[in-house]
């Protein structure tokens, strides 16, 4: 690489710059580099690959219909039930249709998924499958093998560039078409900016999670990406679809560590501070029951001061240590025995069904610009993701993208990397604490349950908040929360991950996705806040 400033931008794994960017370093991004192999690519991570991103925290695996009984077509079945009435069909059969090739092609990259005796792959179910189909990792750790595998694979892999510790903040948008992106280096905080020519910008940052005060994701999952592009004019769909994962460990950490509903799967249930074994009252499926069936719950008991714990000593007992040890691990650095305790839990937020409006080849609203993983919306997930389908959209859309642009554009290496002077000081989101202030808004109106009061007063927070900004970056975060906010005011029913205690039934009318501009989202919001000043 040739540069301004070599000695501050080396590369990791190659020389010379490709004109294809891929933004964000967890499954999604590292998996289309590794498709788009032996064409360069520049992966821009915030953090060193692997670490920023919630693929390497997910412990349940990827689902893929490859056990003996399992169908494809059970498993589209499974995935439009939870997605509870607004899946584009199309595009989740397309999905689970190439979830065994892409399982095939994690085992070749060095992924261990767990296998019996005879080499075949162990399965396991989860909450709303029809049958054993997720593919695991001694029990709880496929998302840090995987990620392990992946990174390992990236960095023998002469093609891609890894370019760590920069934060994109800004598409570059010449005319219709999206030509670059914008990052600061020093994880975000240096004072000077460092444009990316390119002809191909691939969105995989990651989702909003920690948009909210208690959250499974990083920190660098703040909705950064969806608000990134929704700056730049891409349309955005369902972004009120927020899932909260029932069983995070209650123990004051952030993020918070997860139990993963592989436990629910194994039979350990869900007891208040009383014994009693709530959810069979709310669901005839009990500890199974959507995510956020299982969510509203145990928020509902945690309320009421009735608290709600993870009761695993029976279905798990001895061999929790050996079986799952990454809970394990969290529960004893909490001081919590699991094998003895009850596990304290709470809803927190884990994954954004909303986000940059994609179709089947990962292409977005915008030309030059193509977006993978929970930074999208492809409309597989619909209201209400099915567990452990997440990783499975990430790998098939991120070899879908790999494939497109392989096909329609030639390749080209550049040498274009240019420094920028920063446009005015950077305050750091911390330091300021408007990023606490807007978690808190988040979780207080923004969250499990919501309603009209609540959601108008998180706007005008949010629209209080931009108006103190002078941080690019967490312009882009105050882009995502509004975009979720508005949307959510907007649907006036409750569906999959949207529930609305003033509108608490499904409405026919609204049987139907959310497709939103930031200008859209912008002109709400100022109607709201005229009515609502802070």
């Amino acid at each position: 690489m040739t540069s301004r400033q070599p000695d501050l931008f080396p590369p990791v794994s190659a020389t010379g710059t490709d004109d294809v960017i891929i933004v964000g370093g967890g499954l999604a991004g590292l998996f289309c580099a590794l498709k788009l192999a032996p064409r360069p690519v520049t992966v821009l991570a915030a953090a060193p690959i692997g670490k920023g991103a919630s693929s390497a925290w997910a412990q349940a695996g990827i689902a893929a219909a490859v056990s003996a009984g399992d169908t494809v077509e059970k498993h589209l079945a499974d995935t439009i039930a939870a997605g509870d009435g607004i899946v584009d069909e199309k595009i989740a059969a397309m999905m689970v249709g190439e979830a065994a090739a892409r399982v095939h092609d994690l085992l070749e990259y060095g992924v261990p998924f767990d296998r019996d005796l005879e080499g075949r792959l162990v399965t396991s179910r989860e909450a709303a499958h029809s049958a054993n189909r997720v593919v695991r990792v001694r029990g709880d750790m496929a998302g840090r093998a995987i990620m392990e595998a992946l990174v390992a694979a990236v960095r023998r892999t002469p093609s891609i560039r890894v370019m760590e510790g920069f934060v994109a903040e800004e598409l570059v948008v010449a005319g219709f078409k999206v030509a670059g992106i914008i990052a600061r280096p020093d994880g975000g905080r240096s004072p000077r900016r460092v444009q990316f020519p390119a002809r191909a910008v691939v969105m995989a940052s990651g989702g909003v999670g920690h948009l909210y005060a208690v959250t499974t994701n990083p920190a660098e999952a703040r909705g950064g990406g969806c608000g990134m592009a929704a700056r730049a004019g891409a349309v955005i769909a369902d972004p009120e679809f927020v899932q909260f994962h029932p069983t995070a460990i209650d123990v004051g950490k952030d993020p918070a560590p997860l139990a993963t509903e592989a436990l629910r799967g194994e039979g350990c249930t869900l007891v208040n501070r009383a014994g009693e074994r709530f959810m069979l009252a709310i669901d005839p499926a009990g500890e199974l029951a959507p995510r956020d069936v299982v969510a509203r719950g145990i928020f509902r008991e945690v309320a009421a001061g009735r608290g709600a714990f993870l009761d695993c000593r029976t279905a798990v007992g001895a061999r929790f240590a050996h079986e799952f040890p990454t809970v394990y691990g969290y529960c004893r650095d909490a001081g919590i025995d699991p094998e003895k305790d009850l596990i304290p839990v709470v809803p927190a937020a884990h994954y954004h069904m909303g986000g940059v409006l994609t179709d089947a080849d990962g292409r977005t609203t915008l030309d030059g610009l193509w977006a993978c993983g929970e930074v999208t919306s492809t409309g597989a997930h619909g209201a209400n993701r099915l567990a452990s389908n997440s990783l499975l959209e990430a790998v098939v859309f991120a070899g879908r993208i790999a494939h497109d642009i392989l096909g329609l554009l030639p390749a080209a290496r550049t040498d274009a990397t240019i420094e920028r002077p920063a446009e005015g000081p950077e305050e750091g989101m911390a330091e300021t604490g408007a990023l606490a202030r807007l978690r808190a808004l988040m979780s207080a109106d923004v969250g499990v349950i919501r309603n009209a009061d609540g959601l108008k007063a998180a706007i005008a927070g949010i629209d209080a908040l931009d108006r103190a900004n002078r941080s690019a970056q967490f312009a882009n975060t105050l882009a995502a929360a509004r975009l979720i906010a508005i949307a959510a005011l907007k649907r006036e029913e409750s569906r999959g991950g949207h529930f609305r205690d003033d509108f608490p039934a499904e409405r026919k009318e609204w049987r139907h996705r959310t497709f939103m501009t930031l200008a859209e989202a912008d002109a709400a919001a100022a109607e709201v806040t005229a009515r609502e000043p802070v």
